[in-house]
Order: structure tokens, then C-alpha cells, then sequence
């Protein structure tokens, strides 16, 4: 029997006591899968003999036709063993030169080190699969409980003492001299549409033809001084331009919708 180099301390693990393999009947061997592998690692069979093909349907088979009960994990193991085996297989395929040799080592060793990789997601599977899983072992529920933290009941304020209280801060009966403080309402400066009027007839007198309705805004219209103001005397002038136009006093046009409004003497 041809000899071939095989490393044990990389190798799948046998199955525990208990956890069966697939049954594989090939040319030279019939038995389970992990007996198979252990034969190859030993040498103590002839692996040219062994159909790759007929192993890997039938380890497809097996693993279509196992229990729903089965872990991802011992299938994963039934891979590995099988990935093992044809990895002993293809060594006896290397070419005779040194050339081929290494470039056959270096592949071998690319090889093991992605079995390796897919040993330790197959342990990180088992480790998740052991955990307790949402709805099966373990139930979602409300809010936990907090230990070890008393409510206790703050200092009760009476609204209505707190009320009268805060009124007699303003009571002004310990002062009867005391004038009444008048506190007067607040006017805003606004434009009046009086002044409006006059503005714009003053203005048409300067222009013949007439002008845009900006152009008959006052001067502060424009500058910083209130917003209100502002909008205060566009309000104010576009009301006396309608008032005049009403009177005959002025004709207003407009080219278009949303276009600036025409002023002229009627």
C-alpha cells in the first residue's frame, strides 16, 4: 500500500460514544465513516482503492436522509471526515518532480487551513446552538422588577394654600397709599393706510406713467427696522392702491399671475 502523509492532530475528532456516522459501502470497505477515517490515518488501508465519487454520493445521501433531529454540527463533522479522506486520496495523485511536489504541498496546506476554519465555525455552531433560544427555552415578558429600590412618597403640596399664598404676595391692602400700577398696552408701529394714500398720490404726481407698487412703499419699508413694520406698509399701500382704484383716482395691471402690480393715474 502506497504510504500517505496524514496529520492526526488537525484531523476530525471521532465520533462520541453513542453518535453514529454514515454507513458507506465502497470498493475495499464497508463500514462507518469515521472507522474509515481512522483506517486512512494509520495506513492500514489502500485509499487508491477507494471510488471519491461513490463517497461523496453516498455521504450526500446520508445527509439528506438524516433525522430532522440530527445537529447542524454532527453533519458538519460527517463533512470534515469526508474533506479528511479526500484530502489523503489527492496525495496520491502528486507528481513524481519536486516542482509539482511543492506546489501540491502548498495547496494541501491551503486546504488545511480552511478545513481548520471550518472546524472552528462548527464549534462556534455547537456553542450557539447549546445557548437557550428565544421562545423555546427562554419567554419574552414585561418589564423587569427593581429590586432593591423604595418609592417613597415625596412632601404633598396643597394647590390651593400654595394658590392663596402666591396671591398674597400682590396683596397691596399693607399699602393703601400706594398708587395702582397702570400698566399700559403695547401699540405696535404699524403703517397706516391713511398715510398709505397719501403717499402713493404723492408719488404719482413724480412718475406720469406711473410705477411698480415697491416703488410707492415708504423709505423705512425696506430697511431693518420691524418686520411688522414692513409687512405692515405692503399691506397698508396694496389696501389705499385698491381703495384708490375703487375711486377712479388710479388703474392697476397686472401682466400675470404672481407678476409685480402696476400703479398709474387714472
Amino acid at each position: 500500500m502506497d504510504a500517505v502523509p496524514a496529520d492526526p492532530s488537525a484531523a476530525a475528532a471521532p465520533p462520541e460514544d453513542g453518535e453514529a456516522t454514515p454507513h458507506l459501502i465502497l470498493d475495499g470497505y464497508s463500514g462507518p465513516l469515521h472507522h474509515l477515517l481512522t483506517l486512512a490515518r494509520a495506513q492500514k488501508i489502500n485509499l487508491g482503492e477507494i471510488s471519491l465519487v461513490a463517497l461523496v454520493e453516498q455521504l450526500t445521501a446520508a445527509l439528506q436522509q438524516a433525522p430532522a433531529t440530527t445537529p447542524p454540527g454532527r453533519k458538519g463533522d460527517w463533512v470534515v471526515m469526508a474533506a479528511w479522506l479526500v484530502q489523503l486520496r489527492s496525495l496520491l495523485l502528486l507528481p513524481a518532480d519536486a516542482t509539482g511536489r511543492q506546489d501540491a504541498a502548498a495547496e494541501a496546506d491551503r486546504l488545511r487551513v480552511r478545513l481548520a476554519g471550518l472546524q472552528e465555525m462548527q464549534a462556534l455552531a455547537g456553542w450557539l446552538e447549546r445557548r437557550p433560544q428565544r421562545g423555546r427555552d427562554v419567554f419574552a415578558r414585561g418589564r423587569p422588577e427593581l429590586f432593591g429600590v423604595a418609592a417613597e412618597a415625596g412632601q404633598a403640596i396643597d394647590v390651593v394654600e400654595f394658590l392663596w399664598a402666591g396671591m398674597a404676595l400682590f396683596d397691596d391692602a399693607g399699602a393703601p397709599d400706594a398708587a395702582p400700577v397702570c400698566w399700559p398696552p403695547l401699540h405696535p408701529e404699524l403703517y397706516p393706510v391713511a398715510e398709505a394714500r397719501a403717499r402713493i398720490l404723492h408719488r404719482l404726481a413724480d412718475l406720469p406713467d406711473g410705477g411698480p407698487l415697491a416703488a410707492l412703499l415708504p423709505e423705512t419699508a425696506g430697511a431693518p427696522r420691524s418686520a411688522l413694520r414692513r409687512r405692515s406698509a405692503w399691506s397698508s399701500t396694496l389696501i389705499a392702491s385698491l381703495e384708490l382704484a375703487r375711486q377712479g383716482d388710479v388703474v392697476l395691471a397686472q401682466d400675470a399671475d404672481f407678476q409685480p402690480i402696476h400703479v398709474a393715474r387714472a
